[in-house]
């Protein structure tokens, strides 16, 4: 693609547009901007901008479009797929300066937010009115709302709550030319014609920017118990993942993590708990409700299904301090595999019932290909997350062999029933491997929605396809 550089004629015009104080061109800020948390990828935009208002995001939109100038809008930018990286220079476009929290209705159980709203203290906003909001993801003392709403992101308690596609109401959007629409209605049910608000969720900003955000709301739960199974082996912690299903349960969450990344957390955020010796996966459960005997008759029901996929322990956190504690061993996880080694992230999905074979699998193509992984995720949906290590694979397999492998790993999930994202999205590192999911028909019509929205393809130009 061809894009227009931003001249001294285009920066006056961006910077009438949303003020001099919201246009940063200095080393500093393009250097800050320039990467996420993926890998070590870097790509320096030519200018920042932070509007303060849709007004400011519209009017920006307007000139670069103008003179076909790529803009990338950015969140937190804790993005694992490259979503957020200006590849081709252009607008770096941070919604950083849209954090309030403009509405909580306790009538309705809604809320109105801005996408620049740090997850975890909209949650905490929500609760101190008895209220939830269950989208977590690890990242959640840091994403931004409106990233996670542009990644279709999850986390633990997708499992019994859902995703965000279920709490997604209504999105106030800034199209690429400048217009700005509201996507639905605020409200529980939408039939009335093609549902743009969940054509948005996940589109990686390619589409449209999102200024506002209404969540639906639920009552929040008075009580929870958490529990931790440990397990000899991968493949029996991961099939007594549907068991549990299948025998009436819910879990509000139930997360599988293997030995060596509970080793690697533990030393990294020194946690006190003890790795014991023949323990090599744990699967950690949570349950919630208003009714404490019912949830211990549910923690029975599920003891008794661990102890069929022969579970060697059950750990209960018995006060809160050690349900944060455990909780912490699980979302710096992420983090503390990527301080031990040179790693690569994948974020497969999968039916739950096909994780054994999925670990097993992603287990014997690491053995052929010589690299090593960690794996852990969000097992009661069936999502698990592979770090791939390098271990004692040479630098010239890492670089030219490694694909392959991850080409295979996708080929088992989507053989699986699979898919090749569950919540990462797809943005620049992953746009790759997409054929081998989807066939150009898809991605033809999911190209032709793009170039309806975007026709001059200047909004986060080279993502997804």
């Amino acid at each position: 693609m061809t894009y227009t550089k931003i001249t001294a004629e285009i920066l006056a015009e961006i910077t009438q547009a949303v003020g001099a104080a919201q246009v940063f061109t200095d080393e500093e800020s393009l250097i800050n901007y320039a990467h996420d948390e993926t890998e070590d990828l870097k790509f320096q935009p030519e200018v920042v901008v932070k509007p303060l208002n849709t007004d400011g995001v519209s009017a920006l939109l307007r000139v670069c479009n103008t003179h076909h100038v790529p803009v990338t809008p950015r969140g937190g930018g804790t993005g694992l797929s490259g979503a957020a990286l200006p590849i081709y220079g252009g607008v770096l476009l941070s919604m950083e300066k849209f954090k309030a929290i403009l509405d909580i209705d306790t009538e309705n159980l809604q809320a109105t937010v801005e996408p620049g709203v740090i997850t975890e203290e909209f949650i905490n906003a929500v609760a101190e009115k008895g209220l939830l909001y269950p989208v977590d993801p690890s990242s959640k003392g840091s994403c931004f709302i409106g990233g996670n709403v542009a990644h279709g992101s999850g986390g633990p308690r997708v499992v019994k709550y859902g995703t965000i596609r279920e709490y997604i109401l209504n999105l106030e959007v800034v199209l690429p030319n400048g217009d700005v629409i509201w996507t639905g209605a605020n409200t529980l049910k939408y039939a009335s014609g093609y549902n743009l608000t969940q054509l948005m969720i996940g589109s990686e900003g390619t589409l449209g920017v999102v200024t506002k955000i209404v969540t639906k709301l639920l009552p929040k739960a008075q009580h929870s118990v958490l529990m931790l199974g440990s397990f000899a082996e991968n493949e029996a912690a991961c099939a007594a993942v549907s068991a549990i299903f299948r025998a009436g349960i819910i879990p509000s969450a139930l997360e599988f993590m293997e030995r060596r990344g509970v080793e690697w957390v533990v030393q990294f955020d020194n946690i006190k708990f003890e790795v014991k010796d023949g323990v090599n996966a744990y699967l950690l459960i949570e349950f919630d409700g208003n009714d404490m005997d019912t949830i211990f008759k549910d923690c029975e029901v599920v003891n008794g299904v661990l102890e069929q996929f022969n579970c060697t322990d059950v750990l209960f956190a018995d006060t809160a301090q050690q349900k944060e504690e455990l909780w912490r061993m699980r979302r710096t996880m992420a983090e503390s595999v990527k301080s031990n080694s040179v790693y690569k992230e994948e974020d497969t999905v999968v039916p739950r019932a096909a994780l054994p074979k999925l670990i097993n699998g992603i287990k014997e193509i690491g053995s052929r290909y010589g690299f090593e992984s960690v794996c852990y995720g969000h097992a009661g949906d069936g999502n698990l997350h592979v770090n791939i290590i390098k271990g004692h694979m040479s630098d010239a397999d890492w670089k030219d062999r490694l694909k392959d492998g991850i080409v295979e790993i996708f080929e088992l999930t989507t053989d699986l029933g699979g898919t090749i994202s569950g919540e990462h999205g797809i943005g620049l590192v992953q746009k790759e491997f997409m054929p081998i999911k989807y066939s150009e028909i898809h991605l033809n019509l999911m190209r032709g929605i793009k170039s309806i929205f975007d026709p001059n393809t200047i909004l986060n130009p080279g993502k997804i396809f």
